[in-house]
């Protein structure tokens, strides 16, 4: 019907007048506070202004001390300064300040020889440097500089000049140049002033005017370029010249407040001085900072007609005001809404609860002739379709359960099947393990932990024994589970067969062997590149009659620790079977008796851990090495697995560890009874 109002139309008229009625209150006080309120941020927008340009001068100040302490501290200029005559060192430096030269803001550097007093200024790319631009005196009023710079304590000097060697107003930066105590000399560079000055200026926000003045207030940069006085003499008691801020303020009382804003930020370097203040008759906002590094001033006009800023008095009634309107506003919607929208709702929530709870001859209040009334015919249709729907359901869920209850039983028959067979490849797996060898001819002399991530992985470790020594290696196959274990019985293979071929005592053979019998056994170009056949290898042949051990490695290192060094011994680059092949050779060393030897596969290294979930990592691994490497081997070995499991705490094992770990330290009668 036309005349009918809906719920949307009832609720949008009450909010309207609830709206109007908080509103004439709202506009017959805002027109009095509006000034008020704009003045009360005036000073702090002023103050952070003031000290983001403070920030944004001093950055490029920063870059250019950055590089010239880079240029004075580089070992090419230390070496060049004391013997200034090499001819070598004197061509290495002026092709290393070239690349300075070009960084530099002004494209330009200078290098001042202490011992001499000579005068090197780089500002051309054509080696003009090479001879001295002017040789310093301390007789010349225009070197003075330098020798106070010399003579103070800063490591570093930052000052606006003019000097002719410069040919042009810099910001000149300049960091000493020291061998220890001694005093080689002065080299840096800068930023042409007026390029910064430029930048300065037409970076300001609108409504503000930035300047720089010098302690006495001289201008030094200004958006009308007529008032800057760089490079010329300005009367300092002379209030009227153009060229001195206090001339740009009409009142003599408030030139003397801008005097005493000027000094009390020179003597506060970190404070921000506001004052009101008239220029050219409109009121203006002056905000002073103080710049050390330039010993320069940095003051801003802001004009308060043309800032957006707010500020007054009237703040906290103005807050009290909105809030009453607003608790109008809100009390009258709440009531308009409760009669309008919640009563009715509430009345269709109980009907709802009722046919929850499964009575669904429960009627709906379907009288009313708008939303909630429609909406009460509409909850009433579904309900209708839920209780269909639910006798439906009900049957698929018996039927569903029985279905469930068979693939369960399934599954686990399937599980069983599962867990069988991963027991025997598990038996079959610690089979190829050289675990009784070793106990049998190195039984205080070696330890390992091997820990696969599942039931049988892709590490194992081998063990040989001939008449002059002992050949023992650590093998990573790629992956893990039952595609990693079934790689470490074809690696297994490979390896008796290289070492078959080319002997026992020849780590870097063994390894150039099984290289090459894995790649014709496994064709790359026929796998698919999901399938990963690269092994990480660690060799070691061991002479202890010799008193000599010979490693190689297939990106697998040998680490070396006696309790207070540690030696790491890197094997090649890449693994076994990398698309890019290698050939890897041997390390021979001596065989350092109490030191403990160590062949670790990623697995330990890689293990996520800690409060970040970070890896192990080779710092933590070799410190740990360090620690224990005077235990014995089976004391390590805990050792080791326990600082691996409080470092993982509740992270899952991410890959197979195996480590071992073996050390000679025999008598010689020991050693002559092995070699017999």
């Amino acid at each position: 019907m036309a005349n009918r109002w809906g719920l949307r139309g009832k609720s949008t008229l009450t909010l309207l007048l609830a709206c109007l009625v908080a509103l004439i209150p709202a506009l017959l006080i805002g027109w009095q506070v509006i000034d008020e309120v704009r003045r009360h941020f005036a000073g702090a927008y002023a103050e952070q202004y003031t000290r983001l340009q403070m920030q944004q001068i001093r950055a490029p100040l920063a870059r250019e001390l950055a590089l010239s302490r880079r240029l004075a501290n580089s070992v090419v200029t230390r070496e060049w300064l004391e013997a200034p005559h090499d001819p070598e060192r004197r061509t290495r430096f002026f092709e290393e300040a070239e690349g300075f030269r070009q960084q530099f803001g002004s494209t330009t550097y200078f290098v001042i020889d202490h011992a001499r007093g000579d005068y090197y200024l780089g500002d051309s790319p054509n080696g003009s440097a090479t001879s001295p631009r002017h040789r310093l005196s301390t007789a010349s009023a225009q070197d003075a500089w330098y020798f106070a710079t010399m003579g103070s304590s800063a490591s570093y000097t930052i000052e606006v000049t003019d000097d002719p060697p410069l040919e042009r107003p810099m910001i000149r930066v300049g960091v000493k140049v020291r061998d220890g105590d001694r005093l080689l000399g002065l080299a840096g560079g800068g930023l042409d002033l007026q390029h910064f000055l430029d930048r300065f200026i037409r970076d300001s926000a609108p409504g503000m005017t930035p300047m720089l003045v010098d302690p006495r207030g001289v201008l030094q940069a200004h958006p009308e370029q007529a008032r800057m006085a760089l490079g010329t003499t300005v009367n300092p008691f002379d209030d009227t010249s153009g060229q001195r801020i206090q001339s740009l303020v009409d009142d003599e009382a408030q030139r003397e407040a801008v005097r005493r804003a000027l000094q009390h930020a020179l003597r506060s370097p970190g404070d921000i001085v506001t004052l009101d203040v008239d220029m050219a008759g409109e009121p203006r906002l002056l905000s002073v900072g103080y710049l050390p590094e330039l010993q320069w001033l940095l003051a801003t006009a802001l004009d308060l007609e043309a800032a957006p800023l707010l500020n007054s008095r009237w703040f906290w009634p103005l807050v009290t005001t909105l809030v009453l309107v607003l608790a109008t506003l809100m009390a009258v919607f709440a009531y308009a809404t409760h009669r309008l929208i919640l009563a009715p709702l509430d009345r269709l929530k109980h009907s709802a609860r009722a046919i929850a709870d499964g009575d669904f001859a429960t009627r709906l209040p379907t009288e009313r002739r708008d939303e909630i009334g429609e909406l009460s015919l509409a909850f009433s249709h579904m309900a209708h379709q839920v209780e269909q729907h639910t006798q439906q359901l009900e049957e698929k869920v018996r039927q569903r359960t029985l279905d469930l209850q068979r693939a369960n039983t399934e599954m686990v028959a399937a599980r069983r099947q599962v867990d069988a067979s991963l027991e025997y490849a598990s038996i079959i797996q610690r089979a190829i393990l050289p675990a009784r060898q070793l106990s049998d001819h190195l039984p205080e002399h070696h330890a390992v932990l091997w820990q696969p991530r599942d039931q049988v992985g892709g590490d194992f470790y081998v063990f040989r024994a001939a008449d002059r020594g002992y050949l023992m290696g650590v093998i990573d196959c790629a992956g893990h589970g039952v595609p990693g274990s079934l790689m470490t019985m074809l690696a297994r293979a490979i390896i008796d067969h290289a070492i078959l071929r080319v002997g026992i005592d020849d780590p870097a053979a063994i390894l150039n062997e099984t290289d090459r019998q894995n790649r014709a056994t496994l064709h790359r170009d026929t796998l698919p590149r999901s399938i990963a056949t690269n092994m990480d290898v660690g060799l070691v042949w061991v002479e202890p009659a010799a008193g000599r051990l010979t490693f190689a490695g297939a990106k697998m290192s040998l680490h070396a620790s006696d309790g207070e060094q540690l030696e790491v011994h890197p094997g090649g680059k890449r693994p076994l079977g990398h698309k890019r092949p290698m050939t890897y050779r041997n390390q021979v060393m001596p065989l350092k008796r109490g030191w403990t030897h160590v062949l670790s596969t990623d697995g330990f290294l890689d293990q996520a851990g800690g409060e970040h979930g970070f890896g192990f990592g080779t710092r933590r691994f070799e410190s740990m090495l360090r620690r224990h490497a005077r235990a014995p081997l089976a004391q390590q070995i805990a050792a080791f697995e326990a600082e691996l499991e409080r470092y993982r705490g509740e992270h899952p094992q991410r890959d197979d560890i195996t480590l071992l770990c073996f050390r000679f330290d025999m008598t010689d009668t020991e050693e002559t009874a092995w070699t017999s």
